[in-house]
């Protein structure tokens, strides 16, 4: 991937990286960017190809700043997301390839990730195999985890929005995964599956309407079809996820979904109303803030207003 110079672009001619470092974390904290100074860092080694600790090194030897680095500090100023300008998320194991019109993924949800990990893990043990499907993948990322991070696992994922798709099947080709990709409605994708999967991980849209984000990296930048989950309350797309999941799981499979951590008990209090679910519980993210529902599929009919359609 060819690197971004963004506008003006170069350092000033023999401007030393130790200089260029400071002087780029200064305009990066003076625009309100925490993480001002490992910003610039990793702005550096996107364009000299080295890594953070090669960087650091080259800035205590006093070698020079590399061409390009001033353009992309000013477009992070203006809060074009730093995975923007570099082409690329961390995510568990991975590197994605993300850019605009495709939710970048967050730290936050490594720990949904592990969640479907553990519970890919035990089905394998147990069964001999195990499926997992990842509704609302958007660039793949949780269903990467998940394939990359249990071998023998059988991977499905499914996006709706054409950009976010592209960006996924990037990712699973670059990476060589074997992660079967569907472009569809997670309502009503992989009817084949029905009763079949042992987990369903979703993050889906689910911000409210009036609960814009505050962060300009968020809310000019991720698309809004991967934000707000439709409905007053925003949760409109995830009882959609819960239905499927209620379809697709088998007897004792796991749902596993991330929310907001606000929306924790009405979360709950959705996926246990639909009578299709036992041991529902809300568990936390690396940071101990509410953020995802777990539930088991109960052994037996699915209730009231969910319909069961599995064979």
């Amino acid at each position: 991937m060819s690197a971004p110079t963004g506008g003006a672009g170069a350092a000033d001619p023999g401007q030393s990286l130790g200089a260029a470092l400071r002087e780029g974390a200064a305009v990066l904290a003076a625009a309100g960017i925490d993480s001002a100074r490992v910003d610039v860092e990793l702005l550096a080694a996107h364009l000299t190809g080295g890594t953070l600790a090669q960087v650091r090194a080259d800035a205590v030897l006093g070698r020079s700043a590399p061409d390009g680095l001033a353009g992309l500090v000013a477009r992070r100023a203006a809060r074009v997301p730093l995975q923007h300008l570099t082409g690329s998320a961390p995510f568990r194991r991975l590197d994605l390839a993300v850019g605009p019109g495709v939710f970048v993924p967050r730290p936050e949800t490594e720990q949904v990730a592990q969640v479907a990990v553990d519970a890919a893990r035990a089905a394998l043990a147990e069964r001999g195999r195990a499926v997992v499907v990842d509704l609302c993948t958007g660039s793949g990322a949780i269903a990467l985890a998940v394939a990359d991070e249990v071998p023998g696992v059988e991977v499905h994922a499914v996006e709706l929005d054409a950009d976010a798709w592209a960006w996924a099947q990037r990712n699973v080709a670059a990476l060589g995964s074997a992660v079967r990709l569907q472009r569809g409605d997670a309502r009503t994708a992989l009817r084949d599956l029905d009763g079949s999967v042992d987990v369903v991980v979703a993050n889906p849209p689910y911000i409210p309407p009036d609960a814009v984000p505050v962060d300009p990296e968020v809310r000019e930048h991720d698309p809004a079809v991967a934000l707000y989950g439709l409905g007053p309350d925003g949760l409109t797309v995830p009882r959609g996820v819960v239905a499927a999941a209620a379809r697709l799981l088998r007897h004792g499979g796991t749902l596993v979904m991330e929310h907001a951590e606000v929306q924790a008990a009405a979360v709950r209090a959705m996926v246990g109303s639909t009578g299709c679910f036992t041991d529902v519980r809300t568990a936390a993210d690396l940071a101990g803030r509410d953020r995802m529902v777990v539930a088991r599929r109960v052994d037996g009919p699915c209730g009231p207003g969910v319909a069961d359609s599995r064979p």
